[in-house]
């Protein structure tokens, strides 16, 4: 009989259940560019928030969401992936409805915290559902599909909260979530279905607080560096704790005989590889979003409405390339690099635009980015979850969405911090988007060495690559179990 954590999903992937875990992916990841938005309408509000105060409007939704993104995924494996998912949209739910009856920042920020922690739970689960049921046949368009979601999500919220920012009042955008929360959870209890729980999964108390308060303070520190400077006493002591904490995770991990997770999977050079390719992405997206809006808004005169929507274009490449991308999943190495490579490349490009430039040249470089994402995303997504066991899936997804939040809030700060030391919005926004695709094209080349270091070793038994989703050398230990 075969161990419980190399046992082959027993049921086939329903279409339904697909569509909706994807559903889910989407609405959490848009509130992280939805607020961006609303932010005009937010300074004049009667809620009066200072500019501090918007700032963790818009931060607090992102730090507690990648803080908790890892327990949060162990959580949904040790005790039930799918009650993770529905707890998760009931919190998204509530932290919605809060800020929508703010009547102070203090509220409005504290809603967005709970909805961040909602969104914690949703991710990993969703990720953990879709590796669990679908047949090994169909897995990879399974994971591609939640990337292309977790993607769009940040498109569906600039357009979603552009239209709000211009026709509605800003509390429509909270108090539209609070049904449709509803609704995903009506679909889930419906099409989504049961998957054994992982007594094999730890939870850790201890590592977790550790762990959590780590991410904490690094978050803290780049997302709040642009307003306070990078050697200023606030952000270092912020990065000094958050080493500190992150440390004694590492150290508690070793020592742990059931670790929340293991420092010593990072052996793994897929892992490193997909983990470091996931960031560089979403660090060099959200720097774009971050600076397309006021290019569109302040440059080039348009709306709120019409600026959310003219980022559509990034779109076209992360819908039809994955589809393409599918028939060399077998070769992730050319799909993650030369993603990676568009992406850097589209960037720079990008950073080439001012007043003058057409929007149908500046939409050719947002097409390059999205022809980039297409390409990288799904198998970066699967380089993660499959270099854990398939009973850690959760955990798994945590840590690959962990990535992609930490690097969206670096992407932010690097860039916010550029603008800063710019006068003119236009030679900022080209200075950042400068050394932003510098950096991606460097990490582009780094990750395409690590996935092809190894090649050419012995292939493990069939049936250990195809429970695990991937080649079982990149599955370099097998964690202590309770």
């Amino acid at each position: 009989m075969p161990s419980p954590a190399l046992e082959p999903p027993r049921n086939r992937l329903k279409r339904s259940a697909e569509l909706t875990l994807c559903a889910c992916v989407l609405v959490a990841q848009s509130m992280v560019a939805a607020i961006n938005l609303l932010i005009p309408q937010l300074s004049s509000s009667s809620v009066h928030p200072s500019p501090a105060e918007l700032l963790w409007t818009v931060d607090a939704y992102v730090i507690v969401f990648a803080g908790l993104l890892i327990p949060a995924g162990a959580l949904g494996d040790r005790y039930g992936r799918k009650g993770a998912l529905l707890c998760g949209l009931g919190l998204f739910a509530a932290g919605a409805a809060v800020s929508s009856l703010a009547t102070g920042p203090a509220q409005l920020i504290a809603g967005r915290g709970v909805s961040g922690a909602g969104a914690a739970l949703i991710m990993p689960a969703t990720m953990s559902i879709l590796v669990r049921t679908a047949s090994p046949g169909q897995r990879p368009r399974a994971i591609a599909s939640w990337a292309l979601a977790a993607g769009l999500g940040g498109f569906a919220g600039n357009a979603f909260g552009g239209m709000i920012g211009q026709y509605l009042p800003w509390r429509a955008l909270f108090w539209l979530m609070v049904p449709l929360a509803a609704l995903l959870a009506l679909a889930v209890a419906r099409t989504t279905p049961l998957t054994e729980t992982s007594a094999g999964a730890a939870v850790d108390p201890l590592g977790a607080a550790l762990l959590t308060g780590g991410l904490f303070a690094v978050l803290f520190g780049i997302i709040e560096s642009p307003m306070y400077g990078w050697t200023s006493a606030r952000i270092l002591v912020a990065f000094a704790l958050g080493a500190a904490l992150l440390g004694a995770f590492t150290a508690h991990a070793l020592r742990s005989r059931a670790p929340l997770l293991d420092p010593r999977v990072f052996r793994s050079r897929r892992l490193r590889a997909a983990s470091l390719g996931t960031a560089a992405s979403f660090f060099g997206l959200f720097s774009l979003f971050f600076v397309n809006s006021q290019y569109l808004q302040y440059v080039k005169g348009y709306g709120a409405a019409r600026a959310g929507l003219a980022i559509i274009p990034l779109t076209a490449g992360m819908i039809l390339v994955p589809k393409l991308a599918a028939r060399w999943s077998g070769s992730p190495r050319p799909l993650v690099g030369g993603g990676l490579l568009l992406i850097g490349l589209g960037l720079l490009g990008a950073s080439t635009a001012g007043a003058g430039t057409p929007y149908a040249a500046y939409t050719c470089w947002l097409l390059v980015i999205s022809a980039g994402t297409g390409l990288s995303m799904p198998a970066l997504a699967l380089g993660v979850v499959t270099s854990l066991p398939p009973h850690q899936a959760g955990l798994g997804s945590g840590l690959g969405t962990s990535a992609r939040e930490i690097g969206a809030a670096l992407g932010v700060a690097v860039t916010g911090t550029v603008l800063a030391a710019h006068q003119e919005f236009a030679s900022g926004m080209a200075a950042a988007l400068r050394i932003v695709g510098l950096a991606v094209v460097a990490a582009a080349a780094l990750v395409t060495a690590w996935y092809g270091a190894g090649a050419g070793r012995t292939s493990p038994p069939a049936a250990v690559r195809v429970a695990a989703g991937g080649d079982a050398d990149e599955l370099p230990y097998e964690p202590s179990r309770t």
